[in-house]
C-alpha cells in the first residue's frame, strides 16, 4: 500500500526521475515554458517552486547574509551556472511579492503518437497571454524590367 506516500514514479528509476526532474527545472527557469507529459508537469512543481521560494527568500533579504549558500543549495538541483545566476538576478527579484504558486499548468489535449496526456508549465509572471508575434514578410517589389513584361503579358 501507498499511504501518505507523495510523488509519482513516472515509470523510472529514481536517479533517473531526480535527473529527469532537475532537468526539466532547469529548463523552465531557462525557457520560462517547458512542454511535457502531464504527470511530469505536475511533478515538477514539487521541485521548483522550492527551488523558486528558497531564491526569493535569500534576495528578498529573509535570510540576509545567506545569499551564498541559498545559491549552492539551488546549485545542488540546477546544475548550469548560467540558470542559477538567472534564477537569483531576474526571476526572483520578479516573484518577491508573490507568497507561492509561481508557475502553472496549461493542458494542450493528448499527444499523437502514443496518447499521453501534454501540458505546459510556465511562470506565472512572464506569461503575457499573448502568441508570439510573427514578423511580416516584407512584399516582394518587382524591377522595372519585370514590370514592363508583367504588363505587356497582361494587355497582349
Amino acid at each position: 500500500m501507498r499511504h501518505r506516500k507523495s510523488g509519482r514514479k513516472l515509470g523510472v528509476t529514481a536517479s533517473h526521475r531526480k535527473a529527469m526532474l532537475n532537468a526539466l527545472c532547469s529548463a523552465l527557469i531557462r525557457h520560462k515554458k517547458i512542454q511535457t507529459t502531464t504527470a511530469k508537469a505536475k511533478e515538477t512543481r514539487m521541485v521548483v517552486e522550492k527551488l523558486l521560494t528558497r531564491a526569493k527568500n535569500a534576495v528578498a533579504g529573509e535570510t540576509k547574509g545567506k545569499d551564498i549558500h541559498a545559491r549552492r543549495q539551488v546549485a545542488r538541483m540546477i546544475h548550469d551556472r548560467n540558470d542559477v545566476r538567472e534564477l537569483f538576478t531576474e526571476i526572483a527579484p520578479k516573484i518577491a511579492s508573490r507568497p507561492g504558486g509561481y508557475t502553472r499548468v496549461v493542458k494542450l489535449g493528448r499527444r499523437f503518437g502514443d496518447g499521453a496526456e501534454i501540458a505546459v508549465r510556465e511562470l506565472v509572471d512572464y506569461n503575457t497571454g499573448e502568441a508570439p508575434a510573427k514578423k511580416a514578410k516584407p512584399k516582394k517589389t518587382k524591377k522595372k524590367g519585370e514590370e514592363a513584361a508583367a504588363k505587356g503579358a497582361k494587355t497582349g
